[in-house]
């Protein structure tokens, strides 16, 4: 792959991201969390493990996010060509999202717990 091939793919992905943060207010709710995330797992004393779990996590929603945005998309541009049960397609995806943010923020909550307590008491 020359440079020039490479640098054209950096710019479709950040224009791709681009249009995620335009159009999709859940990815924007979803970034910011992650962004906060991200912070208190730099700011607070975390082990090397746990950091790498809450980055691991926030990129999980995320990448989950832009999946069912894609297939969301997809499914609305095909809608009058394929099945009836593409409302439940995207409605199972909808729900991968909602189970990885919540395993995400219970696993999320059970590693920063302790030291958001130990800061408040200080």
């Amino acid at each position: 792959m020359s440079l020039t091939q490479l640098l054209k793919s950096f710019r479709y992905a950040f224009r791709g991201f681009g249009h995620l943060w335009r159009s999709e207010q859940n990815f924007r709710l979803q970034v910011l969390a992650g962004a906060l995330a991200l912070a208190a797992a730099w700011i607070l004393p975390l082990l090397v493990w746990q950091r790498i779990t809450i980055v691991l996590l926030v990129a999980m929603v995320l990448v989950l996010e832009i999946i069912n945005s894609v297939i969301e998309r997809l499914a609305d541009v095909l809608k009058s060509r394929i099945h009836p049960s593409v409302r439940d397609m995207k409605d199972m995806m909808a729900t991968a999202v909602l189970l990885a943010s919540f395993v995400a923020l219970l696993i999320g909550g059970i590693i920063l717990y302790p030291y958001l307590v130990q800061l408040w008491m200080e």
